[in-house]
């Protein structure tokens, strides 16, 4: 895709720092530098999101966020990580290109990621219904 920023990464057209890479996957410092770390892993193959990418790709780049994931807890002294992925404008996805989030954590770093909002009212049996495959 043209005009994809992602895809203008793994061509080389913009540089990058890459923490990981195969046949399907790359993996990359995100340079919103909001979180040591902070990674961002994609297939090299150009799909939207979750919702339309190939069991193919999307089990590389989850074996992949696996793998970094594993290497940033069991080598580089963190002590957990936060995997996020947003799919769709109205679940605030930004870069139009299938990408996870690793946030690298350490005990006490003082980032908040849960709760996101104040506990809400909902009847959770009826959300099941409307939501049970």
């Amino acid at each position: 895709m043209n005009d994809c920023i992602f895809c203008k990464i793994v061509d080389g057209e913009i540089p990058c720092h890459k923490i990981y890479e195969n046949d399907k996957v790359f993996a990359f410092l995100d340079i919103a530098c909001d979180a040591e770390g902070h990674t961002l892993v994609i297939p090299k193959k150009h799909f939207v999101n979750v919702l339309d990418c190939d069991k193919e790709y999307l089990d590389a780049v989850i074996e992949a966020v696996r793998l970094v994931s594993r290497h940033y807890v069991e080598h580089c002294g963190y002590d957990g990580v936060n995997v996020v992925n947003a799919d769709g404008a109205a679940a605030e996805q930004s870069v139009f290109h299938l990408h996870f989030h690793i946030i690298p954590r350490k005990s006490g770093d003082g980032l908040k990621m849960w709760p996101l909002e104040g506990k809400r009212e909902m009847d959770l049996a009826e959300i099941r219904k409307k939501l049970a495959l």
